[in-house]
């Protein structure tokens, strides 16, 4: 069953501003809370399971990257919301998971959303998840809906203490996220390319019935790639703006290029799209050339056997005075009229190439 690309938000209609609803199908099987606190000369990793044990590194003078990987328990929810000083509605936006990719610049923090895209070679689909950041003075708050993410490399590096990031602040920490967020995307992109190329040999080869419906398919997934990416490119360039407060001279340097990048993806989807519209209009010539080849064979065999029926007609007319039927040469003699006319049409149809 396809996919629907407008979620039902009926359980919202009424509610006041800020109301947090629980998504309707928990994606995690309980609300997990890590701890990433940093400096150049330091580092401590650890998983915590109330909000009061994050609270001492809340005005610490290190960085802090707190990671929540569920949106079900509205309680913890509101808690940290709470403590950290969020605005109902950003809590609100952080729950709601539909939310378009976004930046929002409260001077105390910003909020902001994007799209993690993924793309499952076995099942050739896009997958999606929001994550929310929140970035602080001193701290970096990233909510996700499910287990597994991108940012793999960029723990590794935490921990590592190679590169820059330990030396600089949590903006640059933000800056990371989103950088993998939209490096990843290049991923995806490679791996529509490649679902491309197979449909491409055939739709030349062998077009089906299958085929166009995986054509549809596709177009589907291209509609919600482009759909998360989008956006991404105002997000960015908010970001990198001089007037985002909390992000410094520096990290703009490396947000700016973080834009080029998405405009790269947008201009690789764009492309991508073009080719998936021009592999629809291909399967259907194809189809079309398919069935003007058979047209053309049985209209050959039609014209080869119109004048034989027609002379097969003739002599099957019961006629007493027809002076060929008492011949003991009329038999072969027809049948002989019949290969005849048969083989030079043949003939006649080859030399016009229509064969």
């Amino acid at each position: 069953m396809p996919r629907r690309f407008i979620k039902r938000r009926r359980h919202k209609v009424g509610l006041p501003p800020g109301s947090l609803v629980p998504v309707e199908v928990p994606t995690a099987d309980r609300v997990t809370m890590t701890v990433m606190d940093y400096d150049q000369a330091r580092f401590e990793e650890l998983e915590i399971q109330t909000v009061e044990e994050c609270l001492p590194f809340r005005d610490s003078p290190t960085v802090t990257w707190l990671n929540v990987t569920g949106l079900h328990d509205m309680e913890l929810i509101a808690s940290l919301g709470e403590e950290f000083g969020l605005h109902p509605l950003v809590m609100e936006d952080l729950v709601n998971t539909e939310q378009r990719p976004k930046l929002e610049d409260f001077q105390d923090y910003l909020f902001i959303v994007i799209k993690m895209i993924t793309f499952s070679e076995e099942r050739r689909e896009v997958e999606d998840e929001q994550l929310s950041l929140i970035l602080g003075p001193r701290f970096v708050i990233s909510f996700q809906e499910r287990p597994g993410d991108i940012f793999d490399a960029v723990r590794n590096r935490i921990r590592s203490g190679k590169g820059r990031i330990r030396t600089m602040g949590p903006d640059y920490l933000a800056y990371a996220l989103v950088d993998a967020a939209v490096d990843h995307y290049f991923v995806v992109l490679e791996g529509l390319g490649e679902w491309i190329e197979l449909l491409e040999e055939e739709v030349v080869d062998e077009p089906g019935p299958e085929t166009m419906s995986e054509i549809h398919r596709l177009k589907r997934e291209m509609l919600l790639l482009r759909k998360a990416t989008w956006p991404m490119r105002e997000v960015v360039s908010s970001l990198g703006r001089e007037g985002a407060s909390l992000v410094s001279a520096p990290v703009r340097v490396y947000v700016r290029d973080v834009y080029d990048h998405t405009i790269q993806v947008l201009d690789t989807g764009e492309t991508l799209r073009d080719i998936v519209s021009g592999l629809l209009d291909t399967y259907l010539s194809s189809v079309s050339n398919r069935m003007n080849e058979i047209m053309k064979v049985l209209t050959i065999m039609a014209s080869i056997f119109i004048p034989l029926t027609f002379i097969a007609g003739v002599y099957g007319m019961n006629f007493q005075h027809m002076p060929e039927l008492a011949e003991p040469w009329a038999y072969p003699a027809c049948l002989g009229l019949m290969a005849l006319v048969g083989g030079g049409l043949v003939l006649y149809f080859r030399r016009k190439g229509w064969m």
